[in-house]
């Protein structure tokens, strides 16, 4: 326990020190934080050091380097030629590539680097410093609200054969939790953020409305493990695992802040 508070704590400091500077230093550690964890997924499917791995890391990189240029416009184009690289090293090297390994790495891509990078692209929004801590209000604080009241109130499980100590009453909690703590931190930077009208209000709808990705990005970085029997996708982070184990409820639940920001402002 001891080993897993200090480095959630040295993770804490290494995220505020890069969010708080902003710019090419969170694209940077976002896409250094999207190559680990491509890394993590393609090892599940033994392709991390292999030729369809290499080309989801380019990819990856050519993508972050495109959203800090902001060149939005190339994106899709990007991602179809990305599809059409891997599908051309999967008949090229036939049958050295399964299915199943090029539709994984496929979508790593999408799992991994694109969904993070939602972090960065709320961070280069009118005020990001502090919209982009609302992803990890929905994602950490609803995870911590979550377990204590689904120890305390939790009979009706929600997944009982993935994850059987989630309970229905753990996810209204994490969901009511995340939705509390984002009105006092929209009431708290109220005066930071004059320029937005009802910051606690929505604040608090962002929050609540993003727990429920986040508990769905955790069901399926679950679900990814039992599927190929593997505890934890990684050791890099030491008492959490890997990045996936850390940061799965922040890839799915940073689009939809993102999408909300974007549509409520």
């Amino acid at each position: 326990m001891k080993q897993r508070v200090i480095s959630g704590a040295v993770l804490v400091v290494i995220l505020a020190i890069t969010l708080y500077f902003g710019g090419i230093v969170t694209c940077g550690l976002m896409a250094l934080v999207s190559l680990v964890g491509n890394m993590e997924l393609l090892r599940v499917y033994g392709v991390n050091k292999k030729t369809p791995g290499i080309v989801c890391y380019l990819a990856t990189v050519l993508y972050y380097i495109a959203i800090y240029l902001d060149r939005m416009d190339i994106i899709v184009p990007m991602m179809v030629i990305y599809l059409l690289v891997m599908l051309a090293v999967y008949v090229l090297t036939f049958p050295t590539y399964s299915d199943k390994q090029i539709m994984a790495a496929f979508m790593d891509f999408f799992y991994v680097s694109v969904m993070l990078s939602f972090v960065y692209l709320i961070r280069n929004m009118e005020h990001g410093l502090v919209l982009v801590l609302l992803i990890f209000v929905s994602s950490w604080i609803n995870d911590t609200c979550a377990y204590f009241v689904g120890r305390a109130l939790g009979k009706h499980k929600m997944a009982p054969v993935l994850s059987p100590k989630k309970s229905i009453e753990g996810l209204i909690g994490g969901i009511v939790g995340a939705g509390v703590f984002g009105a006092v931190f929209g009431i708290l930077f109220d005066k930071y953020v004059d320029t937005m009208n009802y910051a606690p209000l929505l604040f608090a709808v962002v929050g609540a409305v993003g727990a429920l990705p986040a508990v769905i990005g955790d069901l399926a970085a679950s679900a990814i493990k039992r599927n190929n029997d593997i505890k934890d996708y990684g050791k890099l982070i030491p008492g959490h695992g890997g990045i996936l184990d850390r940061f799965d409820s922040i890839i799915f639940t940073a689009p939809i802040i993102y999408y909300l920001l974007v549509y409520l402002l």
